[in-house]
């Protein structure tokens, strides 16, 4: 029987992996001649190298002393290229590289990981530059800052506990939820950004529907109503905002309780397929529609309306733990039916947590939820009838009651 592989071997081939990939990216950045950079291909596999052989020998204070004769070497490499480059990129990097050679002593998988990562970093260096600089706005910038505090400062900082009498209400599940709600936003506003108005009004609408599929619906009427000629696009983007809120809700459902999820999939899947395939039926329609047309830059989330999401889950968490103990099913299901005319998600995430929390179990959560779903729709119909037009209504009214009718004809299916 073959011995395994010497650990120590597999830290050295990482190290020298980790200094090649890094050292070849800074190769071709340092130029040529006597005004080159002084660290290339070998000096960084030579860094690599060094600081996985420092952890063979002890690491400690022979780690530290090499750690300081690497940093030494940098700062005399800036000293010479600082009048033509006063970046500290290289210096930076390749102390990181003699780091990661340590590291890979230690954990292999770990270094060579970061190590992709920073030679990605450091080969996307124009493009990373361009769009911080050109393509993002400062308004995006703060946005993006503040979806990083909230996620990486305050969530971990958040209770992880419910904070009532009635164990309904979890401070660190309401805002993973608003965290998660302004990601999700977050991310279709970069899309939108990314791939520009050639889409029109159908990718317009479903990315927006992430926000508010209700709102969105709203703006797509008024549109209609605005410019006829856009009829087409303006319903095909109402009608997929629509499954913009039934992937948001799955993801919702995800985050909350996997159990519910589970009972949800098939009609949650349904819901998605009919809202898509009719949206593409009507969106052919509009493939020039924006032809020319420019997309600003703006918000990437509206922080305020994560907040308030989750402000409205904690109170529906509350109002369908007080309804239920005094009239059990009935009262949760009027609960969630009410707010559902406002906003399925908060309903849907409010029932899920109920199951998380040992209150109903995953299969009684189904109703509720498709309740909710259901009352949603109704909302988004009244909206499409009110801000747009007849026609309007008409034609983005079927599509929402096919996602509707198809969740419920999933759901009596199984249960019959």
């Amino acid at each position: 029987m073959s011995e395994s592989v010497d650990p120590r071997l597999i830290g050295l081939a990482a190290a020298l992996g980790i200094g090649l990939l890094i050292g070849m990216e800074r190769e071709r950045r340092k130029g040529e001649g006597p005004a080159r950079a002084a660290a290339g291909l070998r000096t960084f596999t030579l860094a690599a190298l060094l600081g996985a052989l420092a952890m063979l020998l002890g690491g400690g204070l022979t780690l530290a002393v090499l750690a300081a004769a690497v940093g030494l070497l940098a700062v005399v490499s800036y000293r010479k290229s600082s009048v033509t480059d006063p970046g500290l990129t290289t210096e930076v990097a390749l102390l990181l590289t003699f780091t990661l050679g340590a590291l890979a002593q230690v954990d292999a998988p770990l270094a060579t990981g970061i190590g992709v990562l920073v030679a990605i970093m450091l080969a996307a260096r124009s493009h990373l530059h361009r769009f911080v600089v050109r393509v993002m706005s400062e308004q995006e910038l703060h946005d993006a800052l503040l979806l990083a505090a909230a996620a990486l400062v305050i969530l971990p900082l958040t209770p992880d506990r419910t904070v009532d009498p009635y164990d309904a209400i979890n401070p660190r599940t309401l805002w993973t939820l608003a965290v998660l709600m302004m990601a999700i936003n977050a991310c279709g506003h970069i899309a939108l950004r990314a791939a520009g108005p050639a889409l029109g009004l159908t990718f317009a609408g479903f990315a927006s529907g992430f926000v508010s599929s209700t709102a969105t619906i709203a703006a797509m009427g008024a549109q209609a109503v605005r410019t006829p000629a856009l009829r087409a696009g303006a319903v095909s983007g109402a009608v997929l905002s629509s499954l913009a809120t039934v992937l948001q809700l799955a993801l919702l459902l995800a985050v909350t309780s996997i159990a519910v999820l589970r009972e949800m999939a098939l009609p949650l899947l349904a819901a998605g397929v009919a809202a898509l395939a009719y949206g593409l039926l009507v969106a052919w329609r509009s493939v020039h529609a924006m032809a020319g047309a420019s997309v600003p830059p703006g918000r990437a989330f509206n922080p305020r309306m994560a907040v308030l999401f989750a402000v409205t889950m904690g109170g529906m968490l509350l109002l369908t733990s007080l309804l239920r103990e005094a009239f059990g099913s009935a009262g949760l299901n009027a609960a969630v039916a009410l707010a559902g005319f406002a906003d399925a998600h908060s309903s849907a995430a409010a029932v899920a947590a109920l199951h998380a929390s040992g209150k109903i179990d995953a299969v009684h959560a189904v109703l509720p939820i498709l309740i909710a779903f259901t009352t949603n729709a109704v909302s988004k119909i009244i909206v499409a009838a009110t801000a747009g037009d007849r026609a309007f209504a008409g034609q983005v009214a079927p599509g929402v009651l096919l996602s509707v009718g198809a969740a419920w004809a999933v759901w009596l299916i199984r249960a019959g």
